[in-house]
């Protein structure tokens, strides 16, 4: 059965926005326009995860979030804001939010972010492995570990991150910034400690990493996992 989120903002063209690249990916969406109306879709239907903006007119996405977590809800929540002060993202996450991403939005990195949300949330179930393919590879999202042809492949915490991604986005292209944010979140690196990283897991996955079959280079936009 098809995930499915539940997308709350009162920005028309941002929700239908939303409601696009969430479907594209093969997610199933419901929206909501207001805190008030998102609530009352809560106590009908179990969603995977909630998008939610914070800035809403009436009962804002802070109050929104309040309101969940003392219900007893554990729904994973993300936050969808136009506000870059670090306050707010820390005081959402504080009451109860589980990631946040910031506007302007980058339907690749939002959706990237959705699927790892809802993937470690239920990765803190029991029994809740799920194992994900993709041409030689396997990676179990429980255990964290990662194979090709049935062998594993140690990996650094870094590149274990940067694999999963790949994992969950084949043949998708991320930029370097990109790769940043979902990896290193608001650590401060040298964009080159990127090439680094993944010449490291070339050397490891590839047949030959001076030509990489897998983890290839699209010039001037980043790198792309493919599966022939």
């Amino acid at each position: 059965m098809a995930d499915l989120v539940l997308i709350v903002d009162d920005d028309k063209a941002v929700l239908t926005m939303l409601y696009k690249v969430i479907s594209s990916n093969g997610i199933q969406a419901d929206t909501a326009d207001s805190g008030e109306q998102c609530l009352e879709m809560l106590t009908k239907k179990t969603y995977d995860l909630l998008l939610l903006d914070i800035n809403l007119s009436g009962m804002d996405g802070f109050q929104v979030i309040q309101h969940i977590r003392r219900n007893g809800s554990k729904i994973p929540i993300m936050i969808v804001s136009g506000r870059k002060e670090d306050y707010d993202t820390l005081y959402g996450l504080d009451i109860g939010a589980d990631d946040y991403i910031t506007k302007p939005l980058n339907p690749v990195t939002l959706a990237a972010k959705v699927k790892a949300l809802i993937r470690r949330s239920r990765g803190n179930l029991p029994g809740a492995d799920q194992i994900i393919t993709a041409g030689p590879f396997q990676y179990n999202t429980s255990t964290l570990r990662f194979y090709k042809n049935g062998e594993e492949v140690v990996l650094s915490s870094k590149e274990n991150a940067i694999i999963k991604l790949f994992m969950d986005n084949v043949n998708h292209i991320f930029s370097k910034d990109m790769i940043y944010d979902l990896v290193w979140g608001s650590a401060i690196i040298d964009e080159n400690a990127i090439m680094v990283y993944i010449n490291r897991i070339r050397a490891k996955i590839e047949e030959n990493p001076s030509k990489p079959q897998y983890i290839q280079t699209v010039r001037g936009l980043g790198y792309r996992f493919a599966i022939p």
